[in-house]
């Protein structure tokens, strides 16, 4: 005997079919979206090691954006310039100090750009003050004018970083984008 198909359990099928297929074309679009926003638009990076203490800690995790104009005091990730002999590709995350013709003085643990001091509050941390202490200086002495088309760019954990006062300024095509968010970890989310 023959089994009986009715109505309803065509439609039935057709739309369990349907849904399959719409989920499937969602989560291609979603999957799409994404793939094209992370690798045009967005970054997402993790901070490895010390030079950005105490602002960013070893694991924090980032999102960067990418087009974007470096201004004074913007935290960049980089890709290290070939003097600074790290593995070839890595990123740093540094903060932008000196822009195009710039002169910068760093004397005595304070920073002048142009004649004028530059606030640095990011550097008032148990780290500078532990070098004071003993003292030292947290940030070298030097002057430097940034050449056309390059920045100068240093960490926040000063005395250990490796940053533009050993590798030098770094090309405006090197910094890779701007942190505008710290998600990782829960208790330190936070905008930039």
């Amino acid at each position: 005997m023959a089994k009986k198909v009715t109505k309803k359990q065509d439609k039935e099928e057709e739309s369990l079919g349907k849904f399959i297929l719409d989920v499937v074309i969602m989560m291609a679009v979603i999957l799409g979206v994404f793939y094209v926003l992370f690798n045009f638009v967005l970054s997402n990076d993790r901070v490895s090691g010390p030079s950005m203490q105490p602002t960013f800690e070893d694991n924090d995790r980032l999102i960067a954006v990418r087009n974007f104009t470096p201004k004074r005091n913007d935290v960049v990730v980089l890709l290290a310039p070939k003097a600074a002999n790290d593995v070839p590709g890595a990123y740093y995350i540094k903060r932008v100090i000196g822009l195009p013709g710039d002169k910068l003085v760093s004397k005595n643990d304070k920073m002048y750009v142009n004649g004028k001091l530059l606030p640095e509050p990011y550097l008032e941390n148990h780290f500078k003050k532990a070098n004071n202490t003993e003292g030292q200086t947290y940030t070298n002495n030097f002057t430097y004018k940034v050449p056309k088309g390059y920045y100068w760019v240093m960490g926040d954990h000063r005395d250990i970083s490796k940053d533009s006062h050993i590798f030098g300024p770094v090309k405006r095509q090197n910094l890779v984008g701007k942190v505008k968010f710290r998600y990782w970890p829960f208790n330190k989310i936070q905008g930039f």
